[in-house]
């Protein structure tokens, strides 16, 4: 198993070099933001989408995996809620502590698990991802508009749902796995075009997550980032890797449920807290420390976690 975990090691050098590279000015600011929009709605899609294509998923623990993923990822917000009293902190504040204890950063997500299972890992983590962000968005926008009070910032109906639905990793592996259920498949020319620019998002977005760290953010609200912190990098794999034990779940499976639990929090976080009312400087400094956290508690975890 400690192979295993050494298997990250890479994928958390790549982070550092991309922090580096926005430090030292080898690339300008303004290549950043370019390059995560390239990311995220061309080049990740495309991965999943041949991913989940061509996955042999009935072979798969879909199942059991999808039951430890909402289950971890509905107790950690039940729990915070009964904490919220003791916790003390303003409710703009309270929102960006639930966001900060659930959602994954699934760009790390993606290629941890590709490091440690190839194919089968993306498969796998593709199961979670379609499980996973429909419902932790759905959270964060329930703990927004009930405690952020954003007021007119607040979607409600289908405006709260639509930024679920349009998700393109959502979209890509509902795609793919249309196209794997209904035997059409990819075709010739289509799949190694799409696995050319797949092959591409990995580095690119590793470097992005690296160059978006802040290191001063980290210090904002020390204790409200510590908070966080333990929910979503300990609490939350706890949760998900005795309910997975549970099922059965093991080999392959046990070890892409535990890494995806264990992931630092999504930079989206951000950019959610900002647009609708939530404590963004707090946000920034979860994001931050999460992830610096997370380069020695992911390799633990996937390592020693039996």
């Amino acid at each position: 198993m400690v192979d295993v975990a050494l298997s990250l090691v890479p994928v958390f050098l790549v982070i550092v070099s991309g922090h580096a590279a926005k430090r030292l000015g080898f690339l300008a600011d303004s290549f950043w933001i370019p390059a995560e929009k390239l990311t995220y709605y061309v080049l990740f899609p495309a991965l999943l989408v041949t991913t989940t294509a061509g996955a042999e998923f009935t072979q798969l623990p879909v199942a059991a995996i999808a039951t430890a993923m909402i289950v971890g990822s509905t107790l950690n917000p039940v729990i915070l809620l009964a904490l919220r009293k003791p916790l003390a902190v303003s409710g703009p504040t309270f929102s960006s502590l639930i966001q900060g204890a659930i959602r994954p950063n699934t760009y790390i997500g993606l290629a941890a698990s590709y490091a440690l299972a190839g194919e089968q890992g993306l498969a796998l983590v593709a199961v979670c991802v379609v499980v996973n962000i429909p419902l932790v968005n759905l959270w964060s926008v329930i703990a927004l508009v009930r405690f952020a009070g954003a007021g007119r910032s607040n979607p409600g109906g289908w405006r709260m749902a639509l930024p679920i639905l349009r998700n393109p990793l959502i979209v890509a592996c509902l795609v793919g796995g249309a196209l794997n259920v209904s035997g059409i498949g990819l075709p010739p020319v289509v799949e190694p075009y799409l696995g050319i620019l797949g092959r591409a998002s990995l580095p690119i977005a590793l470097l992005a997550v690296g160059a978006g760290l802040d290191f001063k953010t980290a210090k904002t609200r020390l204790g409200v980032t510590a908070a966080a912190g333990v929910f979503k990098l300990l609490v939350l794999p706890a949760v998900v890797w005795v309910t997975g034990y549970m099922l059965g779940i093991d080999g392959a499976a046990r070890t892409i449920v535990i890494m995806f639990s264990a992931l630092p929090t999504s930079a989206s976080s951000y950019v959610l807290a900002r647009q609708m009312g939530g404590d963004a400087p707090v946000m920034a400094g979860i994001i931050t420390a999460s992830t610096l956290l997370a380069m020695v508690t992911m390799p633990l975890l996937v390592a020693y976690l039996p």
